[in-house]
C-alpha cells in the first residue's frame, strides 16, 4: 500500500503547487494534468493491493458419494503458456513473481467415453491470438506447445473413445484446440451456447470452431445441489464427473468436479476444475479477487465470481484433500499425471 499512498500524496502536492503557482497558464495546466495522472496511477495501483474477501461461513455439508469405475484415470496435456505475474492474477500478488500461466487440457478416461476438459492452445493459435483486441495483444505474450490433438495422435489415441470436449467456458484460450477435433461433440450448457453466438470478440474463436465442424451438444443442470451449488449435471450418473454452474466470468461458466477410483485403503482423488473462477490458486485460498482492471475487463458479473470464489474457499477448507485446478495454474496441473 506504500507506493499507491505515496503517489496520491505526490499528486496532491503537484495540484497544490499548480494552484499556488504564478507561472504561465499552460505550465499550471501541465502541472494539473501531471497531478491527475499520478493520482490515477496511485488509485489503479491500489487495486492490486491485497484485500481479502470476508471469510465465508463454514461448509456444513458432506462430500457427495461417487462410484467411479476402477479403470478411470486422468492426465493433463500442456499446450503452451502465457507470460504473466502473480499481480495480474490476484490482489496481493507480486509484480516480481513471474509465472507462466498454463494453457492446458485434461483428459479424463472413462469406460463409457473419455472427456477432454477444455483444449488449451490449438494448431491455429497464432490466428486465434490475432483475432483478439489490440489492447489484449499489447500486454500478452505466449509460447506455444504441442496441441492436445497432436499429443493424442502421436500416442496412437483412438479418437472414437472421446465422448466430448467439456468446456469450463468459451474464451479463446480454452477453445483454441476445438477445430482440431472436428466432429467431436463440444459439451456446453444453454447459457454458454448463447454466449458463444452473441459474445462478440470474446467468443469469436469458439464460433470459428463451429464453422470448422465442431458440433455443440447442450446439457442441462437437472441434478440436485452439489457441494453447496444449487444444481448439477452428473455426466455419467456415477458421480465421477459432475458439472455445476458457476456463472460470472462468462454467463455459462462451470466448475467440473472429477472423482477418481480409490486405490487400496485410500479414497479416490478428487479434483475441482474451476476454469477461470480464479487464475491462480491463491485467488481461492487467500480469497483475493482479480485486480479491478482485470475483473472489469474479464468478468461479465464480478459479484457472481466473488460468490462462487467464496463457495470454493469454504469447500477447500472443509475438504483440503480436494485438488483445486484453476485453468491457468501450472502447479495444479503438475499434481496429475502428464499424458
Amino acid at each position: 500500500m506504500l507506493i499507491p499512498t505515496l503517489l496520491v500524496i505526490v499528486a496532491l502536492g503537484l495540484a497544490f503547487v499548480a494552484a499556488k503557482s504564478r507561472a504561465r497558464r499552460w505550465k499550471r495546466a501541465l502541472l494539473f494534468v501531471l497531478a491527475a495522472s499520478v493520482l490515477l496511477a496511485g488509485l489503479l495501483l491500489s487495486t492490486f493491493v491485497a484485500s481479502p474477501l470476508p471469510a465465508p461461513a463454514p461448509f456444513a455439508g458432506s462430500m457427495p458419494t461417487a462410484s467411479p469405475p476402477s479403470d478411470m484415470a486422468i492426465f493433463y496435456l500442456p499446450t503452451g503458456v502465457t507470460h504473466r505475474s502473480a499481480a495480474f492474477a490476484y490482489r496481493g500478488g507480486s509484480f516480481f513473481d513471474k509465472r507462466d500461466f498454463s494453457m492446458a487440457a485434461a483428459l479424463v478416461r472413462h469406460p463409457r467415453g473419455d472427456v477432454l476438459i477444455d483444449t488449451g492452445f490449438g494448431r491455429d493459435v497464432d490466428a486465434h491470438f490475432k483475432s483478439m483486441p489490440f489492447f489484449f495483444r499489447a500486454v500478452t505474450s505466449y509460447a506455444k506447445g504441442v496441441p492436445a490433438a497432436d499429443q493424442l495422435d502421436a500416442a496412437g489415441y483412438d479418437r472414437k473413445k472421446l465422448r466430448g470436449i467439456l468446456l469450463t467456458h468459451a474464451h479463446w484460450d480454452h477453445v483454441s484446440g476445438v477445430p482440431d477435433f472436428s466432429g467431436t461433440p463440444v459439451l456446453v450448457n444453454a447459457v454458454e451456447r448463447k454466449f458463444i453466438d452473441e459474445g462478440g470478440f470474446l467468443t469469436v474463436v469458439a464460433r470459428a470452431g463451429k464453422d470448422a465442424g465442431a458440433r455443440f451438444e447442450e446439457y442441462e443442470f437437472r441434478g440436485g445441489p452439489y457441494l453447496g451449488f444449487p444444481s448439477s449435471h452428473d455426466l455419467y450418473g456415477d458421480g465421477s464427473i459432475v458439472v455445476v454452474p458457476a456463472p460470472g466470468h462468462t454467463p455459462g461458466s462451470v466448475i467440473v468436479f472429477v472423482t477418481l477410483p480409490a486405490i487400496g485403503a485410500s479414497s479416490g482423488t478428487r479434483y475441482a476444475f474451476v476454469g477461470d473462477l480464479a487464475w491462480q490458486t491463491e485467488g481461492i485460498t487467500e480469497r483475493e479477487e482479480r485486480p479491478w482492471l482485470q475483473r472489469t475487463l474479464g468478468d461479465v458479473d464480478p459479484p457472481a465470481v466473488r460468490d462462487a470464489l467464496l463457495q470454493m474457499d469454504a469447500i477447500a477448507l472443509q475438504f483440503p484433500e480436494m485438488i483445486l485446478v484453476p485453468a491457468h495454474d501450472a502447479r495444479a496441473f503438475a499434481r496429475m499425471p502428464k499424458w
